[in-house]
This record gives C-alpha cells, sequence and structure tokens, in this order.
C-alpha cells in the first residue's frame, strides 16, 4: 500500500468561490482508477502555513503510476495545481515493520 498526501495553500482567498471550485476539481481525481481512501482535509496547525492536505491510499506502484500518468491528473496538475496552489509539500508513505 503507498499512501499519497500532500499539504498545500492556495493563492485564492479563503472561503472564496475560487477556492471550493478548486477543491471540488481536486475531488474529481478519485475517478481515476486505482485511487482509494481520498481525503480532502483543512490543516490546522500553526506550525506551518499550509491550509489543506489531499491523502489518497494506492494497493501498489502499479496503480500509483497509473494515477502519476493518467491524463486526468496530468490535466489537473497542469491546468489548476500549478497556477492556483501558492506552496506544497507532498509526502508518498508505504508501511514500515517496527519489529
Amino acid at each position: 500500500m503507498i499512501r499519497h498526501t500532500v499539504v498545500f495553500r492556495l493563492k485564492h482567498a479563503p472561503g472564496s468561490d475560487a477556492e471550493r471550485d478548486f477543491l471540488r476539481a481536486a475531488s474529481e481525481l478519485t475517478k481515476i482508477n486505482g485511487v482509494q481512501k481520498f481525503e480532502c482535509l483543512r490543516q490546522i496547525s500553526a506550525k506551518n502555513n499550509f491550509t489543506f492536505g489531499l491523502s489518497m491510499e494506492f494497493a501498489d506502484n502499479t496503480d500509483y503510476a497509473h494515477y502519476n500518468d493518467h491524463p486526468d491528473h496530468t490535466a489537473f496538475v497542469q491546468g489548476r495545481w500549478i497556477p492556483e496552489v501558492a506552496e506544497f509539500m507532498e509526502i508518498d508513505y508505504v508501511p514500515h515493520d517496527l519489529v
């Protein structure tokens, strides 16, 4: 399993129609085969300047690669993410055995 996460801050005013439209567009990524457990999250820590997070899971590297290369994902990145996101950090996780 791979958990793909990203925290970000938009260029849009908080609570604006543009902000809501961006988040709705991001939720459309759930239509890509292989996306599981999608969440759109509001970041509340005062320890950083990010305002939102996206989290999703993939069964394996094949599903994750399919998502990354999918035309809907690449169109979202080019058409929405790059022009509308002010700052972000992406982190991808796999389970780790502690034993």
